[in-house]
């Protein structure tokens, strides 16, 4: 156990004016070598909690300022309101946004997770192809990105901007609205004056008049997934919007993929169904039919003998892959196929053919007390 409060500081390795993004930087790597979940150290779990006291505590503008000036013991005392510790797990850590996760626990909450900028939802259409083996694809995007000429600040000289007096530089205000006779509603939100920025530009950039952000064209590579369905989406961190004049984290760009329909194939999940049109001597006396297929290999179809349309051919392991590696299956729907006009020569053999396959009426009467009887018993 350590019993002694180290310097805040000294725990983050960092300078007492270090300032935001340093204070994150510094936090983010010794929280991953120390998180009780992944290191060894025997006082993992000690460091780890005297990581997040003085991340908790140099991370929040007010409890700075009273550490800074009267040390521990003015964060202990009533004044300072103390540290009284928080949870978090290790995927805070390695994937979440450090505002977010202690906008809840300290001030300005509210300006933070405003500070993201927007996502960016782009809708891309890809052959039915792109989804049999997976592939990369390029797109060629006009989006919003952080001013080159001002690096996202917005001000021709970031070094002359103004001290925000209506908020004191904290970037949000706390506003009290009356909602009941005995009850009084406190939110905080951006600072009016200064949009959140916590100053006052004194010059705006002459390339982006103070925005802070500009649209340039971006080539954006991705993959498409094995088996991709319409509506999936991919995500392309930090690809978004950029926060306005650099306050934050970059939005995400979104990929919405519209895989185009087959010329005859529909899927059912990873298996492939399609009809297809036969004549009547192929159902009768069977038949082998070869199609090219979406892998580029031969596809076979053996129709048996005595089939009959409407009847069904499952060939294994043709259809789409599953996420797992596995494929689907190719459903064949025979259909019997009927020109619509015949020739003398064949309407004639076609005459025949029925005078031969034809049935009489007693037989007729027969079939049809044979399958009522059917019924009967199994029913």
């Amino acid at each position: 156990m350590m019993s002694a409060k180290r310097d805040y500081y000294e725990i983050l390795g960092v300078s007492q004016q270090a300032d935001g993004g340093e204070l994150k930087k510094a936090f983010r790597s010794l929280a991953r070598k120390y998180h009780p979940d992944k290191s060894d150290a025997e006082d993992a779990e000690e460091r780890f909690k005297e990581i997040q006291e003085a991340y908790a505590i140099l991370s929040d503008s007010e409890k700075r300022q009273v550490y800074d000036r009267y040390g521990h013991q003015g964060l202990s005392g009533g004044g300072g309101g103390g540290f009284q510790g928080f949870h978090m797990n290790f995927e805070d850590i390695f994937s979440g946004d450090l505002n977010d996760i202690f906008s809840s626990f300290f001030g300005g909450g509210q300006r933070r997770r405003n500070s993201r900028g927007s996502d960016v939802l782009v809708r891309h259409n890809i052959p039915f192809s792109a989804i049999v083996e997976g592939t990369s694809e390029e797109l060629e995007l006009n989006l919003l990105d952080d001013c080159q000429t001002c690096d996202g600040t917005g001000a021709l000289d970031p070094t002359k901007n103004k001290h925000c007096t209506v908020c004191g530089g904290r970037g949000s205000v706390t506003v009290r609205q009356q909602v009941g006779p005995f009850m009084v509603n406190q939110s905080t939100q951006h600072c009016p004056e200064c949009s959140g920025r916590g100053s006052i530009i004194d010059k705006p950039c002459r390339n982006c008049r103070g925005e802070g952000r500009e649209t340039r064209n971006q080539k954006i590579r991705f993959d498409i997934p094995v088996g991709a369905e319409s509506g999936t989406r991919l995500r392309m961190r930090g690809h978004g919007e950029p926060a306005p004049r650099g306050g934050g984290d970059s939005g995400d760009l979104i990929i919405q993929l519209e895989v185009q329909a087959h010329p005859w194939f529909e899927r059912d999940g990873a298996d492939l169904i399609m009809s297809l049109p036969v004549g009547f001597p192929a159902l009768a006396l069977g038949a082998r039919i070869s199609l090219a297929h979406i892998d580029g290999k031969e596809l076979l179809i053996d129709i048996p003998k005595g089939s009959s349309a409407g009847q069904t051919i499952e060939i294994r392991g043709r259809g789409l892959a599953h996420r797992r590696g596995q494929r689907g299956s190719v459903v064949v729907l025979l259909k019997l196929h009927m020109p619509k006009k015949f020739d003398k020569k064949t309407k004639k053999a076609l005459e025949e053919l029925g005078h031969t396959l034809s049935i009489g009426a007693e037989d007729v009467e027969q079939s049809v007390r044979d399958e009522a009887e059917y019924r009967r018993g199994n029913g």
